[in-house]
């Protein structure tokens, strides 16, 4: 019996795109698998749409509003899978990602090997995402790869893992406290009780930027600067445990240094921690400012306003580009599913993964 995979969806308001998105996992290659969808108290047709595809092997749970991470720790409950394939609602999976990493799987037969792969970023049309690599698109043991998010400022999006069983349980529940960066904490202790990442690379993950609307987006949240705060806090506990040196403390002075833009200056208490805590790992933090072409805000209204100037050109700037490639979108609405031929094999993507046009 091969060992059984189950695909975990935590959902909320995602009614737009979360039957592209089971389409995909229906569509995985592997088998035996087990499709689970928690729907978190949605306002929108979310557990509406998700029902429709019962018939097709997929199983829905409905719960009211607790989060994402409450989400995800009820699907893993609900799960009975050797392996768990974290799916949000709004990405997709390659036809054979599982496949090709349980097929590494099975090879290398360790349960503490950790399994990840590519990834790239799309807002309408999956056939424009780009992939391209970063340091962490490599087999690495757990603390250098921890050194290179942090020294790096990278990430792994959160489907491009698969992890046994044995290391979800060892890593213990999603952190509920966590209201945006809760993969990026969630996967530091699940490397941390593994051996070794192993990265396979003709595996495909296509993320969708959602803007402002996402899970990860902080923007003027005091409770999701809160929470970042703390996510940053035991990320640099976690890999200061697995090694205190002269580069892993460096790499939690960077790792400050760069998300201190989404606290000055709206909170100087937290930039004033985080500075005591990089003086205490022998660094010391820069007061965070806007892009050049700011500069004349800040010198003739101070920085509060030139972050905010930077912040809303921003966000118009993402509309624009998300309007443009929607209407692109709606003019030629090609299904993710089945413009992905199956691969004859588990060495090759289909041929239009990741094509840039």
């Amino acid at each position: 019996m091969k060992p059984l995979v189950s695909i975990l969806v935590p959902a909320y308001n995602a009614e737009k795109w979360i039957g592209e998105t089971l389409r995909s996992a229906i569509a995985q290659t592997w088998e035996p698998k087990e499709i689970i969808v928690v729907d978190d108290g949605s306002k929108d047709r979310t557990l509406e749409m998700a029902r429709q595809f019962e018939g097709e092997g997929v199983r829905v749970i409905s719960q009211a509003n607790m989060g994402a991470a409450a989400a995800r720790n009820t699907a893993f409950a609900e799960s009975h899978g050797e392996f768990i394939q974290w799916l949000d609602a709004d990405d997709l999976l390659s036809p054979d990602k599982i496949a090709l990493q349980m097929a590494v799987a099975e090879q290398m037969g360790n349960s503490r090997v950790l399994l990840s792969c590519g990834w790239a970023r799309f807002l309408y049309r999956y056939h424009r995402a780009r992939f391209e690599s970063t340091a962490l698109w490599s087999d690495l043991v757990p603390r250098d790869w921890l050194v290179r998010k942090m020294g790096l400022n990278l990430y792994m999006q959160t489907a491009t893992w698969l992890v046994s069983r044995e290391l979800a349980v060892a890593a213990g529940p999603w952190d509920t406290r966590m209201l945006g960066d809760d993969d990026g904490e969630y996967f530091c202790r699940v490397l941390l009780a593994s051996e070794r990442v192993r990265f396979v690379p003709d595996a495909k993950v296509y993320y969708r930027t959602a803007g402002p609307g996402s899970l990860s987006y902080i923007g003027g949240s005091d409770r999701k600067r809160e929470a970042q705060w703390l996510s940053m806090q035991l990320h640099m506990k976690y890999l200061l445990t697995l090694e205190e040196s002269e580069e892993t403390r460096a790499a939690c002075v960077t790792f400050l240094q760069n998300w201190m833009i989404f606290f000055y200056p709206e909170r100087p208490d937290v930039f004033k921690m985080a500075n005591e805590k990089a003086k205490s790992l022998g660094g010391e933090l820069r007061t965070p400012k806007p892009s050049w072409k700011y500069a004349w805000i800040q010198s003739i209204f101070g920085p509060r306003i030139a972050w905010m100037a930077q912040g809303h050109l921003s966000r118009i700037k993402l509309w624009v580009v998300m309007f443009g490639d929607k209407v692109l979108y709606h003019l030629d609405r090609p299904s993710f599913v089945s413009t992905q031929a199956r691969p004859r094999s588990l060495t090759h993507l289909p041929s239009d993964a990741g094509s840039s046009d």
